[in-house]
């Protein structure tokens, strides 16, 4: 008598118990989920190209150590190594974004430290950019040390923000995990032309030097 009395008439017991469970499932999946869980798809494919993509620049080295044209450990570690670590960030912010967070603030606080590290290795990256015995150009002051650090950094300026301007936050966030891919993509390339007309140079000077030996 007493529990049908409570399922029956209005429903209230219904309603009672559906806010239990709804309330239940919650606690348990937190409140990052629903803002979250809309970009999943988007960090499957972002991981995975910067996965995929970080192999490239293993063939760029092998094309570099195969022409002839690598230069010292600072060229190496100012214009090869980004690469690679900028292909890493954006692997890496794809998977804090796929984490199961049970608040945004995790979230945030594991972007912001994510941002922190980025602005420190590219600080230090502008140092050996420095040092290197190659001279940079304005481009390669603009995406090997200009615009990784402004990435890094609104990466960082973000993090705070997102637990309490999630939905923005978040599209910057996927903006940035772009730019990284994007940036890795252009200097990879960049190299692979760098030392392809290199290497060309070096042909024509020494046919051109052989030429010469044998008119005299």
């Amino acid at each position: 008598m007493g529990h049908s009395a409570i399922w029956s008439g209005s429903g209230a017991g219904s309603r009672v118990w559906y806010r239990f469970l709804r309330e239940s499932v919650r606690i348990m999946i937190g409140e990052a989920s629903p803002f979250l869980s809309p970009w999943s798809n988007f960090y499957v494919i972002v991981g995975s190209s910067a996965g995929a993509l970080t192999g490239l620049q293993f063939v760029v080295m092998a094309l570099v150590a195969d022409a002839g044209a690598i230069g010292g450990s600072l060229e190496v570690r100012a214009f090869g190594t980004p690469t690679i670590v900028h292909f890493c960030f954006a692997l890496v912010i794809s998977g804090i974004a796929n984490a199961p967070w049970h608040d945004l603030s995790s979230a945030a606080l594991a972007l912001g430290l994510c941002g922190a590290a980025g602005v420190l290795y590219a600080s230090n990256n502008i140092r050996h950019a420095r040092n290197a015995v190659y001279s940079p150009d304005a481009a390669d002051w603009f995406w090997y040390a200009a615009l990784p650090l402004a990435a890094y950094a609104t990466l960082l300026v973000t993090a705070t923000v997102l637990d309490s301007h999630p939905a923005r936050a978040l599209f910057v966030v996927a903006g940035i995990s772009l730019v990284l891919l994007f940036i890795s993509i252009h200097n990879a390339w960049d190299t692979v032309t760098y030392v392809t007309l290199q290497h060309r140079k070096r042909n024509d000077a020494h046919e051109e030097l052989g030429s010469n030996r044998q008119e005299t």
